[in-house]
């Protein structure tokens, strides 16, 4: 087993946002500055364009775009096989593996390079990434980057039904696509689902609207459970949020609609089954055809047909006992808690094995 090496310390320091004027800048990181963010949690990872890492945290209800300068081109990385993944991580900070959580794991697209972010007890959030099958500490002090905060977020006073803070759920999710940041969570509103689409460079603009589905399981229409993983699906020509919530819809809105403060009402076209949260959406392309993967809490992986989707006339609006609608098929991957595509039709995914072990693997799909 390769002993795992920690080159740079993670530093994220209240207050020490000094800026100054960044010298490598191109169109998109013009409105960047040199400093230490304040970030207080890492609740999603999403890579954009020229090796930018885009951060959402939760506690600040706050994305920060940092240029990692992660940018040398790789095609085709080595397969990763890590036994006792979480163990590792802990004992490198100096404490044990139930203290720690792995919060988000993301590829940069260039460089094949695998980001994790992870949350110690305390509430510390570290940024790693491999370096081969060694992990290293990505350095979050004096670093290129903008940040924009998010408009109407739901506050830490507001409490679920169980008395928790709905904090945590001001982002839920996060993905960049054609020049935009787009993020699912909670909002202070009445009706607190939101979607948010934040054009990138960051300015003052943000779109937001709020979000209604029928939930077939439930068997009835609700308006404040946050979307847990969104892909995004183009059919016929126009973009579609392909949204899933816990127990298990899977719900489509036409993007173009989801702006200007909009109460917008989705079309359910799958019931996944009762008792279980979604955790991951991926897409790949493999003989020609498109597919996506969705990891669960309670289920194996699925894999969805694009076309099933695109040619999808459901529209669920009556209570699903157990499944209906766009079907899936189950892979035998269980317990996979993150997951993103390494390269081609090569996943890489972090799994809780049967003998408990966590382990950070690629496999063909």
């Amino acid at each position: 087993m390769k002993k795992i090496i920690f080159v740079f310390a993670l530093c994220i320091v209240a207050g020490l946002g000094i800026s100054a004027i960044n010298p490598d800048k191109n169109s998109l990181t013009e409105n960047f500055i040199v400093g230490t963010p304040d970030i207080a949690s890492v609740n999603a990872l999403s890579f954009g364009p020229d090796g930018i890492l885009f951060i959402g945290d939760s506690k600040n209800a706050t994305i920060y775009a940092v240029d990692t300068k992660d940018v040398e081109s790789v095609e085709s990385p080595e397969k990763i096989n890590i036994g006792d993944f979480d163990t590792k991580i802990a004992a490198s900070l100096g404490t044990t593996a139930d203290n720690i959580k792995i919060t988000d794991m993301a590829v940069n697209p260039i460089s094949k390079t695998v980001y994790i972010s992870v949350s110690v007890l305390d509430g510390t959030p570290i940024l790693l990434k491999l370096n081969g099958e060694a992990l290293e500490h990505v350095s979050l002090s004096n670093v290129s980057y903008s940040k924009i905060a998010l408009k109407d977020a739901v506050t830490a006073e507001t409490k679920d039904r169980r008395g928790r803070s709905q904090r945590v759920w001001a982002i839920s999710d996060m993905q960049y696509h054609n020049g935009k940041v787009m993020v699912s969570g909670l909002s202070n509103k009445e009706f607190s689902s939101t979607f948010r689409s934040i054009p990138f460079p960051f300015t003052d603009s943000q779109e937001y609207a709020s979000l209604e589905v029928y939930h077939a399981a439930h068997g009835r229409y609700e308006t404040y459970a946050p979307i847990k993983t969104f892909g995004v699906v183009a059919i016929s020509g126009k973009d579609y949020l392909m949204a899933s919530y816990t127990c298990t819809p899977l719900v489509l809105f036409p993007m173009d609609e989801l702006k200007g403060g909009k109460h917008i009402k989705g079309r359910t076209v799958a019931e996944f089954g009762y008792g279980n949260s979604p955790l991951d959406i991926v897409s790949y392309q493999k003989d020609g055809a498109t597919y996506f993967l969705m990891s669960n809490t309670n289920r194996p992986v699925m894999r969805i047909n694009y076309d099933d989707i695109a040619n999808s006339k459901d529209d669920i609006t009556e209570r699903v006992e157990e499944v209906e609608g766009v079907p899936y098929f189950s892979l035998p991957l269980v317990n996979v808690q993150q997951m993103d595509v390494l390269f081609d039709n090569n996943l890489i995914y972090v799994q809780r094995t049967s003998s408990g072990e966590l382990v950070l693997r690629t496999r063909g799909i």
